[in-house]
């Protein structure tokens, strides 16, 4: 298979500290931007809470941009290390790295939406790579699909349960009236969809024998209301696990390992950024460029 030009030693060496988990400097790269990742949301957490922040408001303001420089550096060597960096900018990843690097500067203008770097925590899904976690996705994967097969059984079923408030928020408008704190439909119907989800405010309440026996009902037709969209994404989610064991089993292919068995190759192409590599790969599987 032809090899691609290589790269310059040093955007080479760039590549595997930020890209690659299978290295120790890699590993130990991830580890670091992982913990930094962490003290960056507790930061903001802990800044929006008056009493500190008027004591260490110094501290943490430092303290982000320090953070904030050490994750622009970071985007720009993601950028300047691989062949196409405009496919890492606009995938899902590049995106996140982007959005949680930008608040801070932002902050200089607008105020308050430094707040905004909580986007940070989204990046802790490096940690799937990190601790070698990929193989398990696939349940994500399944579930995924479920929900995409219950859309049109559970729109079906959003749609009468809509119907169903609209008719009871009217049937209490005219039992309670607006002595009683309904004083219109669209107040009632607000009554009748917190009754039904069970959360109950306490903000309005029906004091006549019929209302309170009305809302009763409506308490226990919530807990069948909650439990029917449930039903529906287990058993499509049943049906995909199914069809994929009978797929692994009309397979010709030796028996898998156990998954605490699997080797997993993290290692991302640093031409088009695949990360879906067969084990010991020395080739992208996508591309075919050299890891």
């Amino acid at each position: 298979m032809p090899e691609a030009k290589p790269k310059s030693n040093w955007k080479l060496k760039v590549h595997e500290v930020i890209y690659e988990a299978d290295t120790p400097a890699g590993k130990f790269f991830d580890i670091v931007l992982l913990i930094a990742i962490i003290a960056s949301i507790l930061l903001v957490m802990l800044e929006s809470i008056e009493s500190l922040d008027s004591k260490y408001h110094t501290f943490f303001n430092v303290s982000e941009w320090v953070i904030t420089i050490l994750f622009s550096i970071e985007y720009i060597l993601r950028i300047i290390s691989v062949k196409q960096p405009l496919k890492y900018v606009t995938s899902f990843y590049g995106i996140i790295d982007l959005l949680s690097t930008i608040p801070k500067y932002l902050s200089l203008i607008f105020v308050g939406t430094h707040a905004l770097v909580a986007f940070r925590a989204i990046r802790l899904l490096r940690i799937f790579r990190v601790l070698k976690l990929v193989r398990f996705l696939s349940a994500s994967n399944h579930l995924v699909s479920a929900l995409r097969a219950s859309r049109a059984k559970i729109s079906v079923f959003m749609l009468a349960v809509l119907i169903i408030t609209i008719i009871l928020g009217t049937v209490m408008y005219l039992i309670e009236g607006k002595e009683h704190g309904f004083d219109n439909i669209p107040k009632s119907v607000y009554w009748c969809i917190v009754t039904l989800t069970t959360v109950g405010f306490g903000d309005i309440t029906p004091q006549t024998p019929l209302g309170q026996i009305i809302a009763s009902l409506i308490m226990i037709m919530g807990y069948g209301i909650i439990a029917v969209p449930t039903g529906i994404v287990t058993a499509e989610y049943s049906k995909k696990e199914k069809e994929t064991e009978n797929e692994d089993a009309h397979a010709i292919s030796p028996l898998p390992k156990h998954p605490d068995e699997i080797d997993v190759n993290s290692q991302t192409c640093s031409n088009c950024l695949n990360t879906k590599h067969k084990d010991k790969a020395k080739y992208c599987d996508q591309c075919g460029y050299k890891l």
